[in-house]
């Protein structure tokens, strides 16, 4: 028999390893010692191993739950599979990522300029285009140095250490040398260090929160599940995921899955695969360098053209045409830009949001949908009882939120005096403390959210830790099959009086009940009394609560029921306000959740999104469709509920296809992948995981969702102001080419020579057009719809004021040139005039530039201080221009008399005139839609101002059930998708 070959493929850190295998007549001892078992062992996904026997694991990974692996057979597979950790790609080097900055099509039309320049021997200009480009690179290439970071806190997932079975012996090494096969033990407060198959679990439950969304901790057992019903990463109850928190009891288990081959490994694959898209400033500068190269070299071929129709030489009117060109382009544009945004970064960052690049500031005044994951960004993530419901009749409900004694209990009904019914709840929350294994420590909760959800109970109702006063003796903890957890102990001085303390879910502790509690007695519980506490906790499961019965007695089958407590993870302050806001201001918002559908409307209920008729979709449902398909149906969508970062990933993507400029809050790890794929990822500060803050392009200090509203005035604001500079430019550069062009072409001497040309240029670029990127955010962009993604800077709107305000001061001083050079004869005097006229001209259109639509005497003369210093500034420099006598040589001028500039500011003040009145008709027209839409939105009976100060003042509006029920209505009208 001939000889075969075969290729086996195995993957070593990400990358591909082939081996050539020759089979032959060799026994399978023999074939043995040439291939490694390791090689010819197959890896193991968490989805495949949940459906095996631990035995079935155990040869698949040919391991042993009793000695582990030996040190040399862990060797061999870590150089197969390598280390458990995450390969990060290969950085740039800093030189490489410096000149990345130059890619900018604006920058590199700058770079052509300064070289035309050079070649021409305009060296003036050259070197100020040149330190314009230089500024510009050197401050965007330092701020985004400072965040770029990207995907390495994925290796703070894998906790330092692990505790691992090696040679028959229990030892603890660095968790990157454990490899498929190893045997890793876990308990309280440990972090898993890989995927881990369970064959050991005593009362463990770990948090899988920053991994599923869901808060509650998962009770985990080790028999092996149907395949069928072990899709979702939640239901996968015998393998402990690498990440997450061990929040009560041990285990052991077998690793299955590491660093890559990991489920986190999944979800670090996904975001390399993912490129952030270009912010819609990105694109917009892009645009503008397109259009100003376009220009430019419009303008150079009509000059030359004009000339060569004329009879000049070719040579010189192409000198001219180049000339006018680069003095055309607005070298302080990028300047402006990159300080107005790094200024907006600074103020973002004073209110609690920590920017990471530079234009995601002003994306957020494009921004129209915002996906909010529901745990820790729309909730506290944090377990709180709010009601108590007695086994005789008395029902309370406990404000404030969080593991505290911060809150009231408020007694909602009682069927006897306050008294009594205090100890009623005491009672409830007594037998809920002794059976509990949380502690509140200085570092925060250990143990599950849900026992410290009692803890905070008992602190409200001024209940000391019973716990001390009983000495337990065995426990059953919690599990899916009993649900319910069960404690015998006896009081510390009656060791001989057993006591059982149960609670769980209320059919299972009511199977086990004979009595019920009443004023102190034990009464002998009927079937009516079971209907009645069923359905009361029925009536706060469909609130959203997790209810838990609790009660106690002499024997585990003949025990008294007390009462139940529903618990909820409440809404943050302020998230329901912030949410309406949002609405009123044009934006989609779209809750994520990996809870179940009750629990998702019921909080979305609470924060005013969702009411009947609201649209919501699965998981499951998003499995069985396509992009293409859910983009079809997403607007109509609010709620997303048992959902995966692959669905994340999906509905963002929905969302760009239907081209929306996409919002994503999150704060955990199944967050990140939309996160990062999203024009804007924003990630929870406090309760965020160091992967999503990476993932992120912005971070919210202190987890409150309002801090977004500020980032989208701050967002718009420099949008607004962005375009007020383009307006100034394009309007004086346009201003200057004409006069020198209409000068060219009525054959007329040049009513400026260069050095003042030069001075106009310096005016252009310099302080007073820069001062207009730093204008105080007008408070009134909030009422602006979101920009579109695909509007320019230069608008129609944009084009005819600019062209209006050119023609202006075109016009004006043109007729002083004409007025002074009555001699036909150009003097001094002629182009002093003209230049002093053209400089105020300037001023006054920067003055008119300070906003688009509203009057200065609305924004105050005196709100933007560096503006009235660069114009102040630059005035003082004209007059020396005028009176010094060193600088009269330089620029050829010479002195002028009171009245020359009362003639020069009463006809330059024109052109400012013009642009109130024009401000007048379009501020009149602005107002009357923006009040249509808020009237669509708001309702008269739903304004109000009586909300949290820190919401911006408009588009207020009240938070009773009633108006969240009219909103949506209000909404569905509008929109009948």
């Amino acid at each position: 028999m001939s000889a075969a070959t075969k290729r086996i493929t195995v993957k070593v850190n990400n990358k591909i390893l082939k081996m050539s295998m020759i089979r032959s007549r060799k026994s399978s001892d023999q074939l043995s010692q040439v291939v490694s078992p390791v090689v010819m062992m197959s890896l193991l996904r968490s989805n495949a191993a949940v459906g095996m026997t631990v035995n079935e694991v155990v040869d698949q990974l040919r391991t042993d739950t009793a000695a582990g692996l030996t040190s040399a057979e862990a060797l061999r597979r870590r150089k197969v599979h390598g280390p458990n950790n995450f390969e990060i790609s290969v950085e740039d080097p800093l030189w490489k990522k410096y000149l990345d900055q130059f890619k900018n099509p604006l920058i590199m039309l700058l770079l052509a300029s300064a070289g035309i320049s050079l070649f021409m021997k305009q060296f003036d200009d050259a070197i100020s285009i040149t330190m314009a480009i230089i500024i510009v690179v050197t401050v965007a290439f330092i701020q985004e140095y400072r965040s770029e970071k990207s995907l390495e806190a994925l290796t703070k997932l894998v906790p330092p250490k692990c505790h691992c079975i090696r040679d028959n012996q229990l030892t603890t090494f660095l968790a990157e040398d454990l490899v498929p096969g190893d045997i890793v033990s876990i308990s309280v407060g440990d972090r898993v260090p890989a995927d881990v198959r369970l064959f050991e679990a005593s009362g463990l439950s770990i948090d899988e929160s920053s991994f599923t969304g869901e808060i509650e901790p998962v009770g985990k057992y080790v028999e092996a599940l149907q395949v069928s019903s072990s899709n979702d990463l939640s239901e996968r109850r015998n393998v402990a995921f690498m990440g997450t928190l061990v929040r009560c009891g041990k285990g052991k288990g077998i690793v299955i899955g590491t660093g890559q081959d990991s489920e986190f490994g999944e979800i670090f694959k996904m975001m390399q695969a993912e490129e952030a898209p270009k912010t819609p400033l990105q694109k917009s500068m892009d645009t503008l360098g397109k259009q100003l190269s376009f220009y430019s070299f419009l303008v150079i071929g009509i000059i030359v053209i004009i000339g060569w129709i004329q009879g000049r030489k070719i040579l010189d009117m192409f000198t001219i045409g180049v000339s006018l060109a680069v003095a055309a382009i607005p070298e302080g544009l990028p300047i402006v830009v990159t300080v107005t945004l790094a200024i907006g970064v600074m103020k973002m960052a004073k209110r609690k949001a920590i920017v990471k690049k530079l234009p995601v500031v002003e994306t957020l005044g494009c921004t129209d949908v915002i996906c909010c994951d529901k745990t820790g960004t729309l909730t506290k993530n944090e377990m709180t009882v709010t009601q108590i419901i007695t086994s005789d009749y008395h029902h309370a409900e406990l404000t404030g939120v969080g593991y505290d004694s911060m809150g009231q209990v408020n007694i909602i009904s009682s069927t006897s005096d306050h008294d009594e019914a205090m100890r009623s709840f005491k009672k409830v929350i007594e037998v809920g403390l002794v059976c509990n294994n949380a502690e509140l420590t200085q570092q925060g909760l250990m143990g599950s959210p849900t026992e410290g959800a009692i803890l905070g109970a008992a602190m409200k109702l001024q209940l000391p830790d019973v716990r001390a006063q009983y000495l337990r003796v065995e426990e059953w903890p919690f599990s899916s099959d009993t649900k319910m957890m069960m404690v015998r102990c006896h009081p510390i001085d009656d060791k001989n009086n057993d006591m059982w303390f149960v609670k769980g879910a209320i059919e299972r502790v009511l199977d086990n009940c004979s009595h019920y509690y009443e004023r102190g007695q034990s009464v002998t519980l009927s079937e009516k009394q079971c209907h009645y506490y069923n359905e009361q906790a029925q009536m706060l499961g469909l609130r959203g609560l997790r209810v838990l019965g609790m009660a106690y007695g002499d024997s585990p089958t003949s025990l008294v029921f007390i009462g139940l407590v529903g618990i909820m993870d409440p809404p943050r302050e302020g998230v329901r306000e912030a949410i309406h806001t949002l609405m009123g201001m044009g934006l989609s918002v779209k809750m994520l959740t990996g809870d179940g559908e009750d629990t998702a409307k019921a909080v979305a209920a609470r924060i005013g999104l969702y009411a009947e008729g609201v649209r919501t979709m699965s998981g499951s449902e998003l499995e069985t469709i396509d992009v293409g398909r859910l983009s079809q149906s997403i607007e109509s969508i609010a709620i997303f509920y048992r959902v995966t970062p692959r669905h994340k990933l999906k509905i963002v993507k929905a969302l760009q296809a239907r081209q929306h400029v996409v919002a994503m809050t999150g704060d955990g790890v199944n967050d990140a992948v939309a996160l990062k794929t999203a024009e804007i990822g924003i990630s929870m500060g406090k309760t965020g995981t160091d992967v999503s803050k990476e993932a992120a392009d912005m971070i919210l200090v202190d987890d409150d969702l309002s801090t977004v509203l500020a980032a989208i005035e701050e967002g718009k604001g420099i949008f607004y102001n962005i375009k007020n500079f383009v307006r100034f430019q394009l309007s004086t550069s346009i201003a200057a080419l004409s006069l020198v062009a209409i000068a060219m072409i009525l054959r007329l001497p040049n009513p400026l020579n260069a050095m003042q040309i030069l001075w106009i240029n310096i005016i252009m670029d310099g302080p007073p057009a820069q001062s207009l990127g730093v204008e105080p955010v007008d408070h009134d962009v909030l009422r602006q719809p979101p920009r579109k993604v695909t509007e320019n800077i230069i608008t129609r709107p944009l084009i005819l004021t600019t062209l209006t305000s050119a023609f202006i001061i075109v016009c004006g001083t043109m007729w002083i040139f004409h007025e002074e050079m009555e001699d036909g004869k150009i003097t001094p005097r002629d182009t002093t005039m003209t230049f002093t006229c053209f400089v105020f001209f300037d001023m006054f259109n920067a003055l008119s530039c300070r906003s688009h639509n509203k009057s200065i005497f609305q924004i105050g003369f005196f709100t933007n201080r560096m503006f009235l210093y660069a114009v102040g500034g630059s005035i003082l420099g004209q007059l020396l221009v005028i009176y010094f006598p060193p600088l009269q040589k330089i620029f050829q001028t010479e002195a002028l008399y009171a009245s020359d500039f009362a003639l020069l500011i009463s006809l330059t003040s024109t052109v400012f005139i013009v642009s109130e009145i024009r401000k007048f008709f379009t501020r009149r027209q602005e107002d009357q839609l923006l009040h249509q839409r808020e009237m669509a939105f708001y309702p008269e009976n739903m304004l109000s101002s009586n909300l949290n100060p820190n919401i911006p003042h408009v588009l207020r509006h009240s938070q009773s059930e009633d108006d969240t029920q009219s909103y949506m209505t209000c909404q569905s009208e509008m929109d009948p998708n």
